[in-house]
């Protein structure tokens, strides 16, 4: 009976490590035990890296989103971050990134599609990238941060992780009275319901702050949108964000050992 039992142990501790791998994440309290790291911020996401799964995102958004600026669709950010997660994670089975951006849209014009254009392409993540146009479309704040939070809860009841995308820093917003409300008030939402933002303006200004780029290889001709300089360092951006915010969950080495 002690050898069935020496034995007994021995086949438990040799499955522990792969067991606590599949299901430390449906145990409650498991990171209390010492087995993962904390929830990721985008657990879908991590889900699909963890076991090997193609991975879908949509960038959805206005024009920054659609490329305005860039010189092909190729161009533009969301191609290539599809480009940049592919290679970051060559063992995915695929990654897309759909590309969901109408330029001049505010937020009632993306909550109308909301469902058709993001909801129905069944992704793991969303990058929304909004706020931008609100302000030049007089759009109150009040209502913005109503329907941006209405429209983050329903891509979540849906199964999806949200990154947010604040407004770009550009000689038009900062000309137009209020604009920096509506970048605020992305930032806030974030912090509110723990989603993900991608500090757009900030950003910008430390490209050219680090000589990363100059002005003029920043922005496009109409000094609203940015140009292939921009957007390749966008993709960057975001790509850095998505592998910050899905990190893997791991067991302890004690538990592994």
């Amino acid at each position: 009976m002690k050898f069935l039992r020496a034995f007994g142990l021995i086949a438990g501790l040799a499955v522990l490590p792969t067991a606590v791998l599949a299901y430390a994440d449906l145990l409650p309290g498991a990171a209390n035990l010492g087995l993962s790291e904390p929830a990721a911020d985008l657990p879908h996401v991590a889900r699909q890296i963890a076991i090997g799964a193609p991975l879908r995102i949509v960038a959805f958004g206005s024009s920054s989103t659609e490329g305005i600026g860039a010189s092909s669709p190729a161009k533009a950010y969301p191609a290539l971050l599809e480009a940049t997660l592919r290679k970051t994670y060559p063992e995915l089975g695929g990654v897309t990134v759909l590309n969901r951006g109408i330029g001049g849209e505010h937020v009632d014009d993306m909550m109308r599609r909301i469902d058709r254009d993001v909801i129905q392409a069944e992704p793991q993540l969303v990058i929304w990238q909004t706020g931008s146009n609100d302000p030049l479309r007089g759009v109150s704040l009040a209502h913005f941060r109503e329907a941006t939070v209405g429209g983050i809860k329903r891509l979540q009841e849906a199964g999806i992780d949200v990154v947010l995308m604040e407004p770009q820093w550009c000689p038009a917003l900062d000309a137009t009275p209020g604009s920096d409300r509506f970048r605020d008030a992305v930032r806030e939402i974030g912090e509110e319901l723990g989603v993900p933002v991608i500090r757009r303006a900030d950003l910008m200004q430390d490209w050219i702050r680090e000589g990363k780029l100059t002005r003029k290889q920043l922005f496009a001709s109409d000094g609203l949108h940015m140009a292939d300089g921009g957007y390749a360092l966008l993709a960057e951006a975001a790509a850095e964000a998505i592998a910050e915010d899905s990190g893997r969950p791991r067991v302890a080495e004690a538990v592994a050992e």
